[in-house]
């Protein structure tokens, strides 16, 4: 395990949108462009092999492409290589981190200098969720599978750990990039949990993606 003074102070940062990781879960990824080929090998090189994912978001004026504050970096746990030179890699969730400030350097990838202050719980033990109706949770979810044509395991939900089944949600469900932002800034697992019953909720009334969560 990680230990805080572990934590590097500039982390090379990986801008998806929509790829949400969250502390102790995992994220499959795909490397393919070549700038993040480079990225993967110099991660590999370094003893805590961390990568941050950030949302990107548009910068003032038009002028390219701007990060969000707030990110998530994971340890690359597991990567193997495809016959023509991608690789399937997983990331698994250490710890959220706030952008200071963007790194100078002539690396082709995007690396920032990172405050890991405010984030303590990430690095300790599973989350509960004391408030949790999971029988009312669970009638919801399944309303809005229905309504998506989504089909999952409901045995293996109904016993899913509270961080397990909450987070798993928060990362597969498809939401927009900023709704995904604050799924992961949610200060604690309950509020990230009543951040997704809104936005459940709302998909299910069908309001419009730019009203959700303004």
């Amino acid at each position: 395990m990680i230990q805080p003074a572990d934590l590097p102070d500039t982390i090379a940062v990986f801008p998806l949108p929509g790829a949400l990781l969250l502390p102790r879960s995992r994220l499959p990824l795909h490397i393919f462009e070549p700038r993040y080929l480079q990225m993967l090998e110099d991660t590999l090189k370094t003893r805590q092999r961390l990568i941050g994912m950030v949302q990107p978001c548009p910068a003032p004026h038009g002028n390219g492409e701007d990060l969000h504050s707030i990110g998530c970096a994971g340890r690359v746990t597991q990567f193997s290589e495809t016959e023509d030179g991608r690789y399937l890699i997983t990331l698994s969730g250490v710890s959220r981190f706030r952008i200071t400030r963007e790194a100078n350097g002539f690396t082709p990838y995007r690396r920032c200098d990172v405050s890991w202050a405010g984030f303590d719980r990430d690095l300790g033990r599973c989350e509960a969720d004391e408030t949790l109706d999971r029988p009312s949770f669970l009638d919801l979810l399944e309303r809005f599978f229905a309504s998506r044509s989504l089909s999952t395991d409901w045995d293996a939900l109904k016993e899913a750990d509270d961080e397990l089944l909450i987070n798993s949600l928060a990362m597969l469900l498809e939401f927009d990039p900023e709704d995904k932002q604050a799924l992961l800034e949610a200060p604690c697992l309950a509020t990230r949990r009543e951040t997704l019953v809104t936005l459940i909720e709302f998909a299910l009334r069908g309001g419009s993606q730019e009203e959700t969560l303004q």
